[in-house]
């Protein structure tokens, strides 16, 4: 099967497209012919072996500390299931199919083996396969840390990077559960996040929110940048600032605050779930929740795709089609 693969760490043209074994799946497994995948943020810091501020060494550690210790990377995928293991019950052969392989990842290929209790779900029927591959690390993202802050109806969220890969789910599902949504982007990017649905928008380049005299109950921090010193003081009294992304530097600040104030702070690892990514499909499907894509590129042109995503221009995601 194709397959881009990369041996050394390095920019976008280390990847390369390659003929590699196709993967057979175990008794518990399914395999799955991708059809679109995509490149995300992670990604590129998998590729690249670089990582926020102070997590370089463990960043090294996970990822192989001479060179990568999966080959292949990419993390979602939307296809159709080829075969099924012979314990297999969830699924069936040509069940259309999208996912998340968060630990081993290996979508930039034609085929991957998943586990079928693994974080894989029968694809939204009102969805094509590159609309329902930009959905998994998203969507679970922004899912599971609207859940640990127990959004309210009423409640006004400010989501900083609202129209990145992340944000944008973000900014959906807040105001699904009835919050007033105010995001934060670029000049070329406020007329997407409006049509997501936030209240209002504010463009970064050319305002400063937190001089504003507004207050929020929540802000999320989707990409680690937010102004630390400014964005306190934009907090209402226990309030939430959130984040999904942050250095070291960054992380004992949040724990300083956390120490010593009545506003709370939140950040951690994503525990992705296979009844989450059920419940998106469920959103989806009726109608409360939608993809945004930037770009398709095909797959020998992969390593164009991650130099795209690393100039931070994109709105929405970038996919990788599959033929």
């Amino acid at each position: 099967m194709k397959a881009i693969v990369y041996d050394k760490y390095g920019p976008p043209e280390v990847l390369q497209l390659k003929e590699v074994e196709k993967p057979t799946p175990k008794a518990n497994e399914v395999l799955i012919k991708i059809y679109a995948t995509t490149v995300t943020k992670y990604d590129c810091w998998t590729r690249s072996c670089t990582a926020p501020t102070g997590f370089g060494l463990l960043n090294r550690i996970a990822s192989g500390i001479r060179k990568p210790k999966k080959p292949i990377i990419g993390m979602e995928l939307a296809g159709e299931i080829e075969e099924v293991g012979k314990t297999v019950k969830l699924f069936k052969s040509g069940d259309q199919v999208f996912g998340f392989s968060i630990v081993n990842m290996g979508t930039y290929a034609e085929y991957i083996c998943l586990p079928e209790d693994g974080v894989v779900a029968i694809k939204p029927t009102n969805m094509t396969y590159d609309e329902a591959t930009a959905i998994p690390y998203g969507a679970l993202t922004a899912l599971h840390f609207i859940r640990k802050i127990n959004i309210q109806s009423g409640q006004k969220i400010l989501v900083f990077g609202a129209s990145g890969g992340i944000g944008l789910y973000v900014v959906q599902l807040a105001k699904h559960l009835g919050a007033d949504v105010t995001g934060v982007c670029s000049t070329t990017k406020l007329e997407l996040v409006k049509s997501l649905g936030a209240d209002r928008v504010i463009d970064y380049t050319k305002e400063d929110f937190t001089k504003r005299d507004d207050t929020y109950d929540i802000i999320f921090d989707t990409i680690g940048k937010s102004p630390f010193s400014g964005s306190k003081k934009s907090l209402k009294n226990k309030g939430i600032y959130l984040f999904t992304t942050f250095g070291l530097p960054r992380l004992l600040r949040l724990m300083w605050l956390k120490l010593t104030s009545n506003k709370k702070v939140i950040f951690g690892l994503v525990d992705p779930k296979n009844e989450d990514l059920i419940y998106l499909k469920e959103l989806i499907e009726a109608g409360k929740l939608k993809s945004v894509i930037d770009k398709r590129y095909p797959l020998e042109q992969t390593a164009e795709a991650h130099s795209y995503v690393e100039t931070g221009q994109k709105k929405g995601q970038v996919v990788i089609t599959i033929a």
